[in-house]
């Protein structure tokens, strides 16, 4: 390559990474591998830390024989402490570390449906900035939802509701609205929703509140964990295994959502061409808008 070329070769690469266009085409393939089954994911671009922290660990084999501590159904299973790999049965685990957090990296292109690659982290009180556990992690099951109780503001509902059943013509429904609560609550709910266009009417206020179109067909279709977002970092997705995250969170487990068996995580790091990525496992890069 003659001394012109190599200035327009590195101009070329120069602007591609300031456009946010990285030359290299390739990515890496993460494997969990568990006695219930293996979970490929991959890990976003958008949130550089958490991606570099996680390879490195990975290449390292720390997570190598660390157990999900910590599973709930209808939720996410979570392991990454590395306290867990001698814990005894019944040990309480879940605080441990690597000895240092990473600053939260929030994207809203990344949310928690199921699948969700995300870090775990100490609460609000005494972590103000949300920073990340330095190798705690989760990975969500969720459920499937439905689009009034996304698009619905239960807050603002819930108030209005009161005024509402609270006028005098409104009595006959309040008897039956309190029977149901006492009788059914999954009618009640149902019955509360299907008044919502009414009570915002009679009520003058706006209890339908905006939700972003992609979230809203994840987590109508394929589920998660809505009320997570922008509340932790998600930096990763399962592309394939989501089975294997049932079969986990249906384990018994203590008081303390510790699974009676102990499930060891063994996590491999492979480079593979995107293209090949998307082949091999259907996944779709997303576009992300800045």
């Amino acid at each position: 390559m003659n001394r012109i070329s190599s200035i327009v070769f590195l101009l070329l690469c120069a602007f591609l990474v300031s456009c946010g266009q990285q030359p290299s085409k390739n990515d890496y393939v993460i494997t969990i591998k568990t006695s219930y089954g293996d979970m490929v994911a991959v890990l976003h671009d958008e949130t550089p830390k958490h991606k570099e922290n996680f390879l490195k660990l990975a290449k390292e084999k720390f997570f190598d024989s660390l157990i999900f501590h910590r599973v709930i159904s209808g939720f996410m299973i979570q392991g990454g402490d590395p306290s867990s790999k001698k814990a005894l049965a019944g040990q309480t685990v879940g605080m441990g570390g690597p000895g240092y957090t990473i600053d939260a990296e929030f994207n809203p292109a990344f949310f928690h449906k199921k699948g969700a690659l995300a870090a775990a982290r100490i609460g609000d009180q005494m972590n103000p900035t949300k920073a990340s556990s330095g190798s705690q992690f989760y990975i969500v099951q969720g459920q499937v939802w439905k689009e009034a109780d996304l698009r619905i503001d239960q807050q603002k509902l819930g108030m209005a509701l009161q005024q509402f059943l609270a006028v005098p013509a409104n009595k006959a429904l309040y008897d039956s609205v309190v029977l149901l609560y006492q009788t059914d609550m999954k009618l009640y709910e149902e019955k509360i929703l299907s008044l919502a266009p009414r009570i915002q009417k009679e009520m003058n206020v706006s209890v339908i509140k905006d939700f972003p179109a992609d979230r809203l067909e994840a987590y109508t279709t394929i589920g998660g964990a809505p009320h997570l977002d922008d509340e932790y970092t998600v930096f990763g997705q399962v592309i394939q295994g989501l089975d294997v995250i049932d079969k986990i969170v249906a384990l018994p487990r203590t008081m303390e959502n510790r699974p009676l068996e102990d499930v060891r995580m063994f996590v491999t790091v492979e480079e593979m061409p995107r293209k090949k990525i998307t082949k091999l496992y259907g996944y779709e890069y997303p576009e992300i808008k800045k």
